[in-house]
């Protein structure tokens, strides 16, 4: 990867994530370990939009390693979304954007909807949820990279894929300390999303597409 824990924005990023009460479950450090994966899926992605954003994970490292990317954080919860804010401040990143709503408010705005080269999502829902909640903010020829395990059923997810524009492209083995069967799903969008997707917010949730 050429980028590691010790890094000085990165070893702060860490220590900012442990002070800050209930924002991860696990080691900080591991998590951005897990967080850098990404790196090898990102090509010459020019935005990308972190959604379920939490405490900055993936897409703050994300950033910190690749400090051209324009980055938008998608962060519903207002106590998230605060420390991404003031995260960016005290690290000096450039280029970020912090939007304090849920996904599926962001996927209808037209600033956002179809416009990034990227999406990517870490612990954020099972499949078939997530990629409503994140392929309607990809634009057509651009992917999205969820982070998952080996034990997610991928299969499940594949006429939702296909519903809201996308095609299921690979499933990586990218294991770290904080997930040592993880994987990387790379999902192409192949067309756009219909404009009914994605539906009003906490209906993916409650009810996934089949």
């Amino acid at each position: 990867m050429g980028i590691s824990v010790n890094d000085s924005k990165l070893s702060q990023l860490a220590r900012m994530i442990s002070e800050w009460p209930g924002l991860v479950s696990g080691p900080a450090d591991q998590l951005i370990e897990d967080a850098l994966v990404l790196l090898d899926h990102l090509g010459d992605a020019k935005r990308l939009v972190d959604v379920g954003s939490g405490g900055g994970l993936p897409g703050l490292p994300l950033k910190i390693a690749r400090p051209e990317l324009a980055v938008t954080l998608v962060e519903a919860d207002s106590g998230k979304a605060a420390f991404l804010v003031q995260a960016c401040a005290r690290l000096g990143l450039l280029d970020v954007e912090v939007v304090a709503r849920r996904a599926e408010e962001a996927g209808h705005d037209a600033r956002y909807r179809e416009s990034f080269d990227v999406a990517v999502a870490r612990a954020l829902a099972p499949l078939p949820v997530l990629v409503e909640l994140c392929l309607p903010l990809v634009r057509i020829g651009g992917r999205l990279l969820a982070q998952k395990t080996d034990k997610e059923e991928v299969d499940a997810a594949r006429r939702a894929i296909g519903l809201l524009g996308g095609s299921l492209d690979s499933v990586s083995p990218a294991p770290s300390a904080a997930r040592v069967s993880g994987t990387v799903v790379v999902i192409a969008k192949i067309r756009a999303t219909p404009p009914e997707y994605p539906r009003r917010s906490g209906v993916p949730a409650r009810k996934p597409l089949p």
